[in-house]
């Protein structure tokens, strides 16, 4: 109801020909004033992904009571420049061909097109008041977001070499959003690591010779947090009781795929480790696997072991044993043509999924929801039938009837069954502006 008002009164001062920023503004503030949930906050998020053959991104997205306002990507950094951009006065998306030799150029146009007359959301640049950007490894150096400063930036260039595909990108896009923005709008990193801080010391070593951990820091430190926190408390709001009381298994299944059992609100296993490569066998990574096999493979076929891990990372999981795609979608077409190794692929994917629930349940002594997000998560309905499948025993059972929507937050569990299984669409942007919001607002 609070979002309707929100709307209404936001169309009815437009109609008067306030300017958007205040009539957005006298919304929500008529929106706080009735009780809504959210805060008054102007929220923005600058992102920026990995340099390596993929296309490198800047995503900004401005979210005002949980709604994206606008969403867009940069890529061909470096090379000619592209960049698409949806905002809120239509669903029509815009691309432009824009010179971006550096990062800093990307940034830039990205500000151009949100203060657009007529393709932005935005008025001036006084209306940002923060940016989130989404950081991949934060080490044992932060267990939460942080308001970025040169010591984080220092902590963030030492954990390069846990990350060194991912991390140096972050940098540059932090580096390119305060030589555009100036040193006045307070940057907030969120670390897709930080929430698996809370994992105890025996769930995350390696049995390996402890020096190395003192020495490298080689420990299983999981990713996608900001996804399982995100869904986890989402569900512990549909189900009506305090994430203090709740063990939770969130599974974000996905092209990368990891599952996190989450015991009172905080990590307490993940199936990722030292890099994403470990735990379930993905779109093209392998998952857990013998590591001998990195020597043998080596030996055998003549090529590094640099070249093996590419394998296991790009050539490996669903398309290396189907040889058809890393696509789910791909791999149901595929099996409904006959296709034997498109099934056992599959098959495979469940039955690990299945595994590591099973192990989880057994950790924390029982579960009182498991959590399907992401991608494969929130639309496959045979993942999440063949996952469940003959659980019944552990009080988890599917509907089948409620198993057939998509993409929708719903409990699909049979009514009488102990144990809730739930899709909760993943919204990792608003996860990382409420963070950014909340650190920002404790600082003032």
């Amino acid at each position: 109801m609070t979002i309707g008002i929100l709307f209404l009164v936001f169309f009815v001062l437009l109609f008067l020909g306030v300017p958007i920023a205040a009539a957005l503004g006298l919304g929500m503030v008529v929106n706080a004033v009735m009780g809504a949930p959210f805060s008054l906050s102007f929220i923005g998020r600058g992102m920026i992904t990995a340099l390596d053959s993929f296309p490198v991104l800047a995503v900004p997205i401005f979210i005002f009571a949980g709604e994206v306002m606008a969403k867009g990507l940069c890529e061909r950094i470096g090379i000619d420049g592209v960049l698409t951009h949806t905002g809120n006065k239509s669903d029509e998306k815009f691309k432009f061909d824009i010179a971006m030799p550096t990062h800093k150029e990307a940034i830039q146009a990205v500000i151009d097109v949100l203060l657009d007359p007529e393709k932005g959301v935005i008025s001036s640049m006084s209306e940002i008041d923060a940016v989130g950007h989404r950081v991949v490894h934060g080490g044992e150096f932060f267990s939460d977001s942080v308001i970025i400063t040169e010591k984080v930036i220092k902590a963030i260039e030492d954990c390069v070499p846990l990350a060194p595909l991912h991390n140096p990108p972050n940098l540059i896009g932090i580096q390119a959003c305060r030589d555009v923005m100036g040193p006045d709008v307070p940057m907030v990193a969120v670390f897709d690591t930080a929430f698996h801080q809370t994992m105890p010391q025996s769930h995350y070593m390696y049995a390996i010779p402890y020096e190395y951990y003192e020495k490298y820091k080689i420990r299983r430190y999981g990713f996608h947090g900001t996804s399982h926190k995100y869904v986890s408390q989402q569900a512990a709001e549909m189900l009506g009781r305090p994430i203090e009381e709740l063990r939770l298994i969130t599974c974000h299944l996905g092209n990368g795929s990891s599952i996190c059992a989450i015991n009172r609100g905080k990590s307490y296993d993940t199936s990722m480790g030292f890099t994403p490569l470990d735990g379930l066998p993905m779109g093209t990574r392998a998952g857990n696997l013998d590591p001998a096999i990195i020597e043998f493979l080596a030996e055998h076929e003549n090529i590094s072991a640099a070249d093996v891990i590419n394998i296991l990372n790009k050539k490996s999981g669903m398309l290396g044993i189907s040889g058809v795609s890393s696509d789910f979608r791909d791999l149901d077409a595929a099996i409904a043509d006959g296709n034997a190794r498109a099934a056992l692929a599959k098959e495979m994917f469940n039955l690990s999924v299945k595994k590591i629930i099973g192990s989880y349940i057994a950790e924390m002594g029982g579960v009182d929801a498991i959590i399907f997000t992401a991608g494969v998560g929130e639309n496959d309905r045979s993942v999440r039938w063949d996952v469940c499948e003959h659980m019944e025993y552990l009080g988890i059972k599917i509907d089948p009837e409620k198993n057939k929507y998509r993409g929708t937050q719903m409990d699909i569990s049979i009514d009488w069954a102990r144990v809730r299984v739930l899709v909760i669409p993943t919204n990792e942007e608003l996860m990382i502006a409420k963070d950014t919001e909340r650190l920002v607002n404790e600082a003032k």
